[in-house]
């Protein structure tokens, strides 16, 4: 659960990042208050650094839409999944994390979210294992 409590973090710092602009420490500093979770810090961290090939990745796999039209939870969850597979991390457990997190954080009910991130993520997996 440390682990997930940290992806959470992690996710809720990039969107906090995106959403109002401000710097990384910013939104650090604002999501964990008076606690430091390192793991939170070095997804945070690891993402960031990668951005560019991450966007790059998450962009090709977009059919018929663009990483401007992404709503920006979904964004976060989205390059953090792909910064750990980037990472190699195991597949299944950072799929499964993200559904998670998605349907936590931004499914309104019909799954639509969770189905886009699936077919996203999936497709991404595809093109880092080759």
């Amino acid at each position: 659960m440390a682990i997930r409590n940290a992806r959470i973090m992690a996710m809720k710092i990039l969107y906090l990042n995106d959403f109002h602009s401000q710097s990384l420490k910013s939104a650090i500093d604002f999501v964990m208050e008076d606690q430091t979770d390192e793991l939170a810090i070095s997804f945070v961290e690891g993402t960031m650094n990668r951005l560019e090939e991450i966007d790059a990745l998450i962009e090709s796999t977009l059919k018929n839409y663009h990483m401007d039209r992404l709503n920006l939870v979904d964004k976060a969850i989205l390059r953090l999944a792909t910064y750990e597979l980037l990472e190699g991390h195991p597949l299944q457990v950072v799929i499964n994390e993200a559904l998670e997190i998605t349907r936590e954080f931004s499914d309104t009910g019909d799954h639509k979210a969770i189905g886009f991130n699936n077919g996203i993520l999936d497709q991404i997996s595809k093109k880092i294992s080759r």
